[in-house]
């Protein structure tokens, strides 16, 4: 103690360092010992503290538990992955090793529980460092050594603390966790009991931070309630049993109040009675625990000092807890009783009175959680039934407790008559509750408390008056209305939520913090509070990318500090731009009832004179464009800034706001509306009129009238952002719409969609109007591939086989599979080739058809597809039947991308739909691949053209009939000509083929020729119309004219109304609401344009939604509600959701949203979680079957499709390779593997000229470049590739640029016959640990697969480990056979008779750059060969054609002679006037005698001797796609050289050059927008493939293609 007492002596006296030598006297030494100091400062601090608290130093903390270590240790969390030689030397690994690693080829000793004792005491201890913990997840420690090993007899406080530690880890990196739990469920209770008593501590052998991790683990548990391992053991502590907590005066009264649930108290107390001992004694364990952890949070908070040194362990703790009681009331079944244990034990008093929530820096994050717990605490639902209740129902909840409160002080306090008989409405708000109970004495205040059941009587426990006063106020005050917070609230963001981490966190997020944030689990409260948290999370999540934008924009204008102390900008930014003025021009009245202005607008005055390209993006800003309006105060004289140190360190944001454009300015101040032609301007001047938010406005100029300064008049710059990612402000004021109006889900999928009851009720199966005869047109070829679709089923057919043809109509039983089969034949549709239906050609395996029979039936159908298994055939042959069995229902399909979109619209026209009700809506259309338009305008135009196309059939038949007058004016006229005169003629026509019938007894084969009245009309169709071999396929076809003749008149009465509508924009409208039956669209475009849609009455019955598992919560709710319900009811009657959970999930850029609120997950996985049934697809036709392997184990029965076995490409091994498929290990290069640049932004230079190098390699033996794909896992990897590909091989088209270069995540959905596949990272799995993004990597090649990676790395992963036990059946060096071309005849399976083995990547290089020279000179050695050959035929036939003029006269004159003296000349002779034919050979030879033919110079130089890659600047908005022309080849090199000038080959020298030393700012950068943060699909990039498509002006000469034909 006189040590510390001197040390604090030391820190009063700030003489500190000179009782430290060497610590900061040499000013070289930089930084970190200057930081070492403060913190050791920081600890004698701690030790002065606990020197006055005369604690000792028994609670001696780490040092680094302060709020500034907390906050820097959150944000160098990124550095803790190990790296592997940290892995191989670490103690962990090393027992791992001796003890339990799958992987280890040392023995393995017998289980010692010391060992654990030892990993947990001394290599983890009590601070549970990440690496530590990794370093045992990574080795499977759980999995392989406790679980096994866990017994009663060996609990102990390390073992259990170990398991539970192990399970916070898998849950921080998101992988399954209770899997290996299922393999021993009779442990399971055991462990379980084990925790929950480690959490009351009653002996305190468990520390404050162990205590946290059992929080942590207590609230995953909670969070996993689908998992029955889980649910069993934890459901009582939330059950109605913990209400015996309760004040006894309370449960009497909610017992007395509520009959049904006195009744479940009594069961309940029967239960407990006929309990043994033992069971008893658990059961009210589990009754008390929660209760006794509110204890325990209340005693660490009242320990919390106001003022002066706090350890975080309590304050963590105190966190953690809040967020556990967040958790449980987010949840119905976890809330039902626990709310009201909450409510009484009068937590958030408590807190709210707690020294913590005072305190401003350490309490931050406490307040908000507290303000959450707040929140759901009186939250509008009624907690028993489950029901929502409005705001009238949560009014009237308030008055009667009011009333309640008054009738009290009626009855028993007679000093507050006042209050007792004052109106509702004044006693109701905190201040007048406050004025009327502040009279009372202490005594009184809890004897008022206890009769409202509030506290327990006077006299067993004390309280603070403050404290009782808290309490009643709090109970019966008035609480605001969320909707009228929520209204009031801005949607843009500002300065003081973007910078603030609790809540927009940093792209460092561990998943170790707990956050302020709310989160997506299974179940939610009600539809109010599903829209409310997607809401937030959605702001949230597009706050953090407009961040990122803003530091960016920020730091490239460079702001520095001018002489006159103003801020100057010494750089430029694309997009931003510096205010030139700025001026406040309307503040419109508020509307009534509101307080806010109606509309506030601006004037923002910039000068766009800079490039022309940035200056025509700033002319291009469009009405309903969002900017943001900054305020940048510099900090330094200095303009120079680095984007790795923290933005507010160096810059000062001072405001900032958003805007919405109404659009520029003219010269006479008018705003230049959309549409017309911009006007010409003078000079670089723009004006921008922007509108405000009216409620930011409000709320800055009420602290204005404060006394705070005028935001408006400090902005001194303008940002935009990049219009894809800028339509958030829409999508926000979507979600708010649907919470302030009445969104109904359909009643069948209620329940479902919260979270609640038989997750199989909207299973058709269970649908009251489920359809038991389903006409299935065209899914069936014939019927033998309907008999194999149904075996095991009882068919019944009444017809004999020669009559079983399609189309088949199905009815099904309800319980036996008994089916009832009616073949039908179509009605005939015309005679003309056109009016024959398109057909489905797919064969539908049983499970595709009962997905397309579940999908055609009401209510919710899932389909999950693994790759390949023909998720969009399904799709659209459900649209196909749905579009034939309800004619007048209409289908929505949403997809989450426009590529989807295409593809399965595609399809959609392949079939019998009539195009006419087909319409897509929003862009994306251009990629269709046809000249049709599908866009609302495009439709119109269609229509209006096919209308007058119409008009010329109705007048070419009313020509054929002779019939006088202007019939083809309009639709109308149309019409009463087919009334008065088709129709008429008609009936005529089957009255005399019924009299004939009757004259003679039958009719006769010639009768419907004979009384036909269209023959002139059906002239032109294929004759003859009428065989005349029978008289019922005669009438057949003339009933089938007649339907062709009425089609065209319905078509026009449909087209009638755009005859009345003469503006194009009512057209459209009509067009989408009443004509079209199917409408596509993408799920953002669902959400930007819901608004419009419900106004102009939008109505569909069926949704389809493709991709599924990729699409957000609420971007897959959102198009559920795009119409208004009818009597209170959605009119939905089918959702078909059609996805892949076990791919990739959405994409969320932020890793704080995607783990800790779980944002990423979609309503198609949060089905399958709930067990929502699902239809598994079960047969895959895109890969070979060695390939399909490596992903087939992820499901649950993937087999192949029969072409997949037989077809001869999947049997035909793979040219070049001695495998199908291969993991080549990839070592360093020069010593470094992966490096990283920036955050996230993960390359590997040895990979990238690895891949390139076999893709170089592939393209010599012949591959089309078009048939490769180079994927990787990381942006910064992809672009490094692009890099070196356009340095191999951009400016030589013997090799051209593959197919696609792009990352794993931006290729879902999309397949090539060929991968080349860079995993990139060499210290740790990193993000592929995640296996979905395994199987995405593993399902894109059909026919060879080739992985480059670091095979120590990813071999001993545990998730990975199916996959890579298979890669790791073939050679880990990749294994050629050079001398096998494109194509091969060698079987798949069969090794090459001669191969070669690479070891690495220089020896591959170098090898490529010999074959290249190899190829090169043969080809030059067989030109020469050809031009000898080549002469030599000149030669001859030079020789043959100059023969003597005077002979070929003389025979001349005698042909021309015998000629004349024939009479005639017979066409029956041959005219054999002279043959000139050669061989073919000899023609062919000829044809390419005009060609100059050059040769390839090759590359000069050593291809050992490695230089610098010259890395160049990449633009991501280039547009670079993969080579289209490709001609078809040959494995025959033995043809003519290519046009390949010298000059050009020589600027290639060195062009095989091994890429070396490329350091860490030799990166690929997007020069005029920010640096690429890289989490793998976390940035959009506008185009992801290559084009190496050539002008035909540049002199390239032809590809290896060309050289090959």
């Amino acid at each position: 103690k006189s040590y510390l007492r001197f040390l604090m002596a030391s820190v009063h006296e700030g003489s500190g360092a000179k009782h430290i030598p060497n610590m900061t006297e040499n000013k070289d030494e930089g930084s970190f010992k200057l930081s070492y100091y403060n913190e050791y400062k920081s600890y004698l601090r701690f030790l002065m503290a606990s020197v006055h608290e005369g604690s000792g130093a028994k609670h001696i903390p780490n040092m680094t538990e302060n709020k500034d270590e907390d906050t820097n240790k959150r944000k160098t969390r990124r550095n803790f992955a190990p790296t592997i030689q940290e892995i191989h030397s670490d103690v962990i690994t090393q027992l791992a090793n001796q003890y339990w690693a799958p992987h280890s080829t040392e023995e393995k000793k017998p289980f010692n529980e010391k060992i654990i004792e030892r990993i947990y005491y001394k290599e983890i201890g009590h601070k549970f460092p990440m690496r530590r913990i990794m370093l045992l997840e990574f080795s499977q420690y759980l999995e392989l050594y406790l679980w096994p090993n866990f017994t009663a007899a060996r609990i102990s406080p390390a073992y259990v603390m170990s398991i539970v530690m192990m399970i916070n880890e898998k849950f921080r990196q998101k992988v399954p966790v209770w899997k290996v739990f299922k393999e021993k469920p009779t442990q399971v209770a055991l462990f379980f009991h084990a925790a929950k008593e480690a959490l009351k501590d009653i002996n305190e052998q468990f520390s404050l931070k162990e205590q946290t991790v059992l929080l942590v683990f207590l609230i995953h548990c909670f969070n996993s309630l689908e998992e029955d391992v889980v649910r069993q053991h934890i459901q009582h502590t939330v059950s109605l049993g913990i209400w015996k907590c309760l004040l006894p005066s309370r449960l009497n009264d909610l017992l007395k109040h509520n009959p049904r649930l006195n009744k479940r108290w009594g069961n309940l107390e029967k239960k407990e009675k006929k309990l043994g001992a033992r069971d008893r004694n658990l059961r009210e364990n589990d009754y008390h625990f929660l209760h006794k952890m509110i204890h325990k949070y209340l005693a660490v908070l009242e320990e919390i000092p106001a003022e002066g040194f706090v350890t975080m362990e309590e304050v963590h703790f105190c966190e953690r807890f809040l967020e556990l009681c967040v958790d449980l009331q987010a949840q119905l079944p976890t809330r039902r009783f626990f709310n009201t244990l909450l409510l009484d034990s009068q937590l958030l008093v408590y807190s709210t009175q707690s020294n913590l929530y005072q305190r401003e820096q350490e309490g931050h994050l406490f307040f908000q959680l507290l303000n959450m717990v707040r929140f759901y605490t009186k939250f509008e639902i009624d907690d028993l039934e489950g029901t929502a209740l409005d705001e009238t129902d949560m009014l009237t909840a308030h008055y009667d407790q009011v009333l309640n409160l008054q009738k009290q002080c009626f009855a028993h306090f007679p000093e507050l008559e006042e209050l007792a008989l004052a109106n509702i409405s004044q006693v109701d708000n905190r201040d007048s509750l406050m004025t009327y109970l502040k009279c009372l004495n202490n005594k009184r205040l809890h004897d008022l408390a206890a009769h409202l059941h509030l506290l327990e009587p006077h006299g067993e426990v004390k309280y603070k008056s403050s404290f009782i006063l808290e309490v009643l106020v709090s109970h019966h005050e008035k609480r605001i209305s969320q909707m009228d917070e929520i209204n009031s609230m801005p949607l843009y963001p500002t300065e003081e939520v973007l910078w603030d981490e609790n809540i927009v966190p940093n792209e460092y997020f561990s998943g170790e913090g707990c956050l302020a944030l709310p989160k997506l689990n299974l179940q939610f409260l009600t539809l109010h509070d599903y829209l409310l948290r997607n809401f937030n999370l959605f702001r949230l999540e597009t706050m953090y990318e407009i961040r990122q934008d803003v530091e960016d924009a920020v730091l490239r204008l460079s702001p520095f500090i001018a002489s006159d102390q103003s801020t100057q900008f010494s750089g430029w930014a694309r997009m931003a731009l510096p205010i030139a003025k700025f001026a406040i021009v309307e503040v419109a009245k508020p509307h009534v009832g509101e307080s806010h202005p109606s509309r506030v607008r601006a004037d923002v005055t910039i000068n766009i004179d800079i490039r022309n390209k940035i200056s025509t993006e700033w002319d291009s800003l469009r009405k309903h464009d969002v900017c943001f309006l900054l305020t940048i105060d510099a900090l330094s004289t200095s303009p120079r800034y680095s984007p790795k140190k923290p933005f507010l360190e160096q810059v000062r944001l001072r405001n900032i706001r958003g805007c919405e454009v109404e659009g520029y300015l003219d010269e006479d101040g008018r705003v230049v509306m959309e549409g017309f032609e911009k006007p010409k301007y003078k000079n670089k001047m723009r004006t921008v009129r922007v509108y405000l938010d009216v409620n930011q406005y409000q709320a800055d100029m009420e602290k204005t009238i404060k006394g705070g300064y005028d935001v408006y008049e400090t902005f001194s710059v303008i940002m935009r952002r990049k219009p894809k990612e800028n339509n958030f402000k829409a999508v926000l004021e979507t979600i708010r719409d649907m919470m302030n109006t009445e969104c109904v889900v359909p009643s069948w999928l209620h329940d479902i969609f919260l979270g609640y009851g038989d997750p199989s009720n909207a299973h058709y199966s269970n649908m009251p109007d489920n359809t038991k005869t389903i006409d299935f047109n065209d899914t069936f070829l014939n019927s033998d591939h309907l008999m194999e679709t149904f075996i095991g089923y009882e068919i019944k057919c009444d017809v004999g086989p020669e009559k079983q043809v399609k189309p088949f109509k199905i009815t099904f039983s309800d319980k036996a599979a008994n089916i009832e089969v009616v073949p039908y034949t179509r009605l005939n549709p015309g005679p003309y080739p056109y009016n024959k239906p398109k057909e489905n050609v797919v064969k539908f395996t049983p499970t595709q058809v009962e997905a397309i029979k579940a999908g055609c039936n009401p209510g919710l159908t899932m389909v999950v597809g693994p790759p390949g298994t023909g998720k969009t055939d399904v799709a659209v042959q459900i649209i196909n039947n749905i579009y034939h069995n309800f004619p007048h229902q209409r289908t929505l399909i949403v997809t989450h991308s426009n590529q989807a979109l295409n593809q399965l619209f595609q399809k959609i026209m392949g079939l019998d739909i009539d195009e006419r009700h087909l319409l897509r809506l929003g862009h994306g259309e251009e990629g269709l691949g046809t000249d049709k338009d599908f866009s609302k305008y495009g439709r119109v135009n269609y229509i209006l053209a096919h209308r007058l196309e119409l008009l010329e059939e109705v007048g070419r038949l009313q020509q054929s009939l002779g019939v006088s007058g202007e019939v083809t004016y309009t639709c109308e006229t149309a019409g009463y000509f087919n009334l008065y005169q088709i129709k008429s003629r008609w009936e005529e026509f089957k009255r005399q083929l019924k009299k004939q019938g009757g004259a003679e007894g039958g009719n006769g084969p010639g009768d419907v020729k004979e009384y036909f009245p269209f023959h002139v009309y059906f002239s032109n169709a294929p004759q003859p119309v009428f065989k005349g071999e029978s008289f019922e396929d005669d009438l057949d076809v003339a009933e089938g004219c007649y339907r062709h003749i009425q089609r065209i008149f319905g078509e026009l009465e449909e087209f009638r109304a755009f005859e009345l509508m003469r503006s194009g924009l009512d057209r459209a409208n009509y067009l989408l609401v009443k004509e079209a039956k199917i409408i596509a669209m993408t799920c953002t475009h669902a959400a930007l344009t819901r608004r419009n849609l419900v106004k102009l009455g939008f109505r569909y019955d069926n949704i389809l939604m493709e991709e599924a598992a990729q699409i957000l919560e609420i971007e897959t709710f959102i198009p559920l509600l795009l119409q208004e319900p009818e009597d209170g009811h959605n009119r939905l009657k089918r959702v078909v959701l059609i996805g892949d959970h076990h791919q990739l999930p959405p994409v969320i850029k932020n890793m704080a949203f995607q783990k800790y609120s779980n944002m990423e997950q979609s309503l198609f996985t949060r089905f399958i979680r709930l067990g929502v049934p699902a239809i598994e697809l079960d047969k895959q036709g895109r890969s070979r079957e060695s390939l399909a392997n490596l992903y087939n184990w992820r499901y649950k029965k993937l087999g192949n499709l029969p072409h997949v076995l037989e077809s001869p490409e999947y049997l035909t091994a793979n040219p070049g390779f001695t495998f199908d498929f291969q993991l080549i290990n990839v070592e360093d290069f020069n010593g470094v593997g992966e490096s990283e640049p920036n955050p996230y932004f993960y390359q590997n230079l040895s990979e990238a000229e690895y891949v390139v190098a076999v893709y170089m390699y592939m393209r010599l033996l012949g591959y089309p470049g078009e048939k490769i794909t180079i994927l990787t896992t990381y942006n910064g990897q992809k672009h490094l590739i692009r890099d070196v590909v356009k340095q191999r091989c951009g400016d030589n088209p013997v090799f051209g640029f593959p197919n696609t270069i792009t990352t794993v995540d931006r290729y879902q959905g999309s397949q090539n016959d060929y991968i080349l596949l860079s995993l990139v990272r060499t210290k740790a799995v990193g993000h592929l640990r995640d296996v979905r993004r395994l199987i995405v990597a593993m399902s894109r090649a059909r026919l060879g697969l080739y992985v480059f990676a670091r095979v120590g790395v990813f071999a001993n992963c545990y998730e990975l480990t199916p996959a890579f036990n298979q890669l790791l059946l073939h050679p880990t060096d990749l294994h050629l056979c050079p001398d096998e071309l494109f194509p091969t005849n060698r079987k798949a399976g069969d090794l090459p008779p001669k191969g070669r083995i690479i070891k690495n990547m220089p020896e591959m290089s170098k090898f490529v750059y010999d074959f290249y020279y190899d190829v090169i000179e043969r080809l030059m050695k067989e030109q020469e060969r050809d031009e000898a050959r080549l002469k030599a035929e000149q030669k001859q036939q030079k020789k043959e054609i100059e023969k003597p003029a005077e002979e070929d006269a003389e025979v001349a004159e005698k042909n021309m002679k015998e000629m004349l003296s024939q009479p005639f000349l017979s066409f029956d002779q041959p005219t054999d006037i002279h043959d000139d034919s050669e061989s073919d050979e000899e023609d062919d030879q000829g044809a390419e005698s005009g060609r100059a033919i050059k040769i390839i110079a090759l590359p000069q130089g050593d291809p050992q001797e490695f230089e610098p890659f010259p890395h160049v600047k990449y633009e991501e908005e280039e547009n670079l796609e993969g080579s289209k022309k490709q001609d078809e080849e040959t494995s025959d090199l033995q043809s003519s050289v290519s046009d390949m000038t010298i000059s050009k080959v020589e600027k290639e020298k060195g062009v095989m050059e091994v890429v070396e030393g490329a350091s860490d700012s030799q990166v690929i950068k997007d020069t005029d927008s920010k640096n690429t943060k890289d989490t793998d699909s976390k940035n959009t990039d506008s185009q992801d493939s290559i084009d190496s498509n050539k002008d035909e002006d540049d002199n390239f000469g032809p590809s290896l293609d060309e050289l090959m034909s």
